[in-house]
């Protein structure tokens, strides 16, 4: 029996029968050999493999991975939304889930009904839902709305009523999908105040997000699904540190049949560092960038660097004028202090003309590893937009309160 809050899923296996088209006779044909030869698993797809996990209570674990990787599949699941082809599955206590934006709401009914509606399926009493309305409604800003039947919504706002009453009526585990991308800025932030204060609450969080970010900045722990498996699991950072790797390898794997495309191509680049690190980076110390380019004609273009974690969103970008010779040219940019802690980053290239036309696409070029302190923490579920690194001094001064002037 798991105690409230916490979550199992033992050795979790989910296929989906492929798309059928519409058959030919040599389909059939060769869908009756296979079936003569045993060989007839050409017909399903998995997407979850031995899928192995334990959350404990109060814990907030983030589901990462691209899509298809099997994450919202995994939801689903453990939600009880649909059942695994082998393995077992166990949540202790009540769940509250926003798998989609339309999960649990019925079109039909207005808001008000839908909170009920809602509420029961998460097996609360419509009188302790009735206690809990009005902040409902208060936090999901519908109260011009509430009346109105659920078809007439937008998707923002059908999300904003599940979100509230998902995270309103104290669920033991709250399970929370990529729906959260839905809503607008505001209403976003409002969403990560809730979940600090659910997990305030000693409540277990399982998180589902793209915006690695948020999902650095409110869980503790990552699971990374890459095609259905398990490919890592750990302390958060560390599994965004093997995803954002995976990315970029991908990024680099698919991009280097265009690199050169443009009217200009990167023909080398070179990363140096402080000389007693070897050539590496090392925090707040001057960091040098050396580009070649080879162009067919002379061209006056904007040089763009940038560095990031991995996807092409950059951490801080660069930019400079630069007449482009034909043939070779060699341009040169110098970071006197590196703001970055301790990590693996990418730098990325980039050449447009005066119009904002690309002559070299942007892409990732080269990485390096920097040496030097982590990164200070955050409040949970405060979002950090950049990881930069900040040096600052503090003094503390205690006070006598006897000493204080009245």
């Amino acid at each position: 029996m798991l105690s409230d809050g916490a979550v199992s899923a033992q050795h979790i296996w989910k296929r989906f029968r492929a798309d059928r088209r519409q058959s030919l006779l040599r389909d059939e044909v060769e869908r009756a050999r296979r079936r003569w030869r045993r060989d007839d698993d050409s017909g399903w797809r998995w997407v979850l493999r031995d899928v192995d996990f334990v959350v404990e209570p109060g814990e907030a674990v983030a589901l990462l991975g691209a899509n298809g990787s099997g994450k919202s599949t995994l939801l689903k699941i453990l939600t009880g939304v649909m059942y695994p082809h082998t393995g077992r599955v166990g949540v202790g206590g009540r769940i509250g889930a926003l798998i989609e934006v339309r999960a649990g709401i019925h079109p039909d009914l207005t808001g008000r009904e839908n909170v009920y509606l809602y509420g029961a399926l998460m097996g609360r009493s419509r009188v302790d839902v009735a206690r809990r309305f009005d902040e409902i409604v208060a936090f999901s800003e519908l109260e011009g709305a509430i009346d109105r039947p659920v078809k007439f919504y937008s998707s923002g706002m059908e999300m904003r009523l599940g979100f509230s009453v998902a995270a309103s009526l104290e669920p033991d585990v709250l399970m929370v999908d990529e729906v959260l991308a839905v809503g607008d800025a505001m209403f976003q932030q409002k969403c990560l105040d809730r979940i600090r204060a659910v997990l305030a609450q000693g409540r277990t969080l399982v998180f589902v997000s793209h915006d690695l970010a948020a999902v650095e900045a409110t869980c503790g722990r990552g699971v990374w699904l890459r095609d259905g498996s398990a490919a890592a699991d750990g302390p958060i950072r560390d599994t965004l540190g093997s995803y954002r790797r995976y990315v970029e390898s991908r990024m680099e794997v698919a991009g280097h049949g265009d690199i050169g495309a443009g009217e200009v191509r990167l023909d080398q680049i070179d990363l140096a560092g402080p000389s007693d690190e070897g050539g590496g980076a090392r925090t707040d110390e001057h960091f040098e960038i050396t580009m070649a380019f080879e162009a067919g004609q002379p061209r006056l273009a904007m040089v763009h660097v940038g560095v990031s974690e991995g996807p092409a969103t950059p951490i801080f970008a660069l930019a400079q004028k630069a007449d482009v010779g034909a043939g070779r040219t060699v341009a040169r940019c110098t970071i006197p202090r590196l703001a970055l802690p301790r990590g693996r980053y990418y730098v990325w290239v980039g050449l447009t003309d005066h119009a904002g036309g690309d002559l070299l696409a942007w892409h990732p070029a080269a990485r390096f590893d920097v040496v030097g302190p982590d990164l200070d923490p955050t409040p949970c579920a405060v979002v950090r937009l950049a990881p930069v690194h900040v040096p600052a001094e503090w003094v503390l001064d205690s006070e006598d309160p006897s000493t204080r002037e009245r």
